[in-house]
């Protein structure tokens, strides 16, 4: 049988002092013995002693742990938020717990459910696209239970953001499209409501105008799923009987699949139909042709939310929720044509 974990009433016992002395010269007290704190540490080291983390957060009420909830782990733009999300918060002694939604509102309040009945210190969230009703979210607040939303936010909670200039982003994308040439240029979105989709659809429709380019609403396409739908969307823009000779989507993901709809049909990229994405996923520059995208600062995004999460921690009395706005950049492939 294995030896069971030590307790700080098992070092107390051994070295024959009261538990209160014992705990203090773990915590590096000041009015403890030297001597007598040098023997505790000795004693805890080879007996291995690790501290109780939930003894702790039950007398202090604080886990030093954060919730962490996105839609999709298995994308490279999400696990990078987690990457920046985990250094950081180690750096500042918290660790995460994290849980994907997969795009499902009932599975995002069943995630923050768990993870507040495990007493986590708060929350850092990018919503699911079916997440319209934030009143799960508002209970939270209502029980100062701290939230950072990121990337998919909503503007109807007063709590602090992390976002990229989605709107900036897929502005400079179509312009580089227009720049080319273009002059039919498509859009397809995520689901209506969804921040991300409707900030990139903004930005194309600013471009548009201000190019003073037609705004074809038949050119203008959304997925309620961003994984199943991106086919036929691609397929119905194809099917117009004046087809689109570019088409930007709001994320990399769409763009690949919309790009494997087009080379299906015989049609090339980009000498017949440009393309652009946006995330700048690592695939992005291996396919054939490599996609144009706006390449966004996902671990810079994590970095960012957990530092004001921990800001709020730190003073919670005086903190004011802040949104952090964060550039994108243009990054220029093979499924674009060279500018003019």
């Amino acid at each position: 049988m294995k030896n069971p974990q030590a307790t700080i009433r098992d070092l107390a016992i051994k070295l024959n002092i009261s538990i209160s002395t014992v705990s203090r010269a773990l915590r590096n007290a000041p009015d403890v013995n030297p001597e007598t704190k040098k023997a505790v540490l000795e004693l805890a080291r080879k007996l291995h002693y690790e501290p109780n983390r939930v003894a702790q957060s039950l007398r202090i009420k604080k886990t030093n742990t954060i919730g962490v909830v996105v839609p999709e782990i298995a994308m490279h733009f999400f696990s990078s938020v987690i990457s920046g999300i985990q250094e950081y918060a180690a750096k500042h002694d918290y660790s995460i717990m994290i849980c994907q939604s997969m795009e499902s509102l009932h599975t995002e309040k069943s995630n923050i459910h768990m993870l507040v009945s495990n007493r986590v210190d708060g929350l850092l969230i990018s919503l699911s696209s079916q997440t319209k009703n934030v009143e799960h979210l508002e209970n939270l607040i209502a029980k100062q239970i701290p939230i950072v939303l990121f990337d998919r936010i909503t503007d109807e909670l007063d709590v602090s953001k992390v976002v990229v200039d989605d709107h900036n982003g897929a502005f400079k994308g179509v312009e580089h499209l227009i720049k080319t040439g273009c002059k039919r240029i498509a859009y397809i979105g995520g689901p209506d409501g969804l921040y991300v989709s409707d900030q990139r659809l903004r930005g194309y429709s600013d471009a548009i105008r201000n190019y003073n380019l037609e705004l074809d609403e038949e050119l203008i396409v959304h997925c309620k799923n961003l994984h199943t739908d991106p086919i036929e969307a691609a397929r119905t823009l194809l099917n117009r009987p004046n087809k689109p000779d570019a088409i930007f989507c709001m994320n990399d993901p769409v763009a690949i699949v919309a790009m494997q709809v087009l080379k299906e049909k015989g049609i090339r990229i980009p000498e017949e139909i440009s393309m652009v994405g946006f995330t700048n996923e690592p695939v992005s520059q291996f396919i054939e042709p490599s996609l144009t995208t706006i390449a966004q600062p996902a671990y810079l995004m994590g970095q960012s939310a957990a530092k004001l999460f921990i800001q709020q921690m730190d003073d919670k009395e005086d903190f004011k929720p802040t949104t952090k706005v964060l550039p994108t950049e243009l990054i220029i492939r093979s499924s674009t044509k060279p500018l003019y």
